[in-house]
């Protein structure tokens, strides 16, 4: 499982010209879920997420995590974070996850986001869709689950 985790001062998602997710500060988070992964690692990596400590104290030190600053998520399915690059010059994506096991787990993942944070946006599973974000720093994490645990 991977997160990419952005800090934003805003973003939101579009999909069909609608707007189906909308933040301001927090964290934009794509999501690639690959085979294998289940509702236990799901749970570790959103207690990792949610405990990261990337937003700014008053001293101007990445020691706050999301919950103190009272931030908001807009989680993203994003399956294109298990592209495979080394042959050829188009991307294989058969490490990503069969679309129904992992919609169900970006559902449950947004599930128990939602225990943890007060505002929980969210994409559309398998739909097209135009993300928009200011990066706040730029800051971006990426949480891979196969170097984390």
């Amino acid at each position: 499982m991977k997160f990419l985790v952005q800090r934003v001062t805003e973003a939101s998602v579009t999909v069909e010209n609608e707007t189906v997710g909308n933040i301001g500060r927090g964290f934009l988070v794509l999501i690639g879920i690959e085979d294998g992964d289940n509702e236990a690692l799901a749970d570790r990596m959103v207690k990792k997420l949610t405990d990261l400590r990337i937003f700014e104290d008053e001293e101007g030190k990445t020691n706050l995590n999301i919950e103190s600053v009272e931030g908001e998520l807009l989680l993203i399915s994003q399956f294109t974070l298990y592209a495979d690059c080394r042959k050829g010059n188009r991307p294989s994506f058969v490490k990503a996850g069969k679309p129904e096991m992992a919609n169900a787990l970006y559902e449950y993942i947004i599930s128990k986001a939602k225990e943890r944070v007060k505002v929980v946006e969210r994409g559309v599973f398998g739909a097209e869709m135009k993300v928009r974000l200011l990066n706040d720093g730029p800051f971006t994490v990426m949480l891979d689950s196969k170097e984390l645990f």
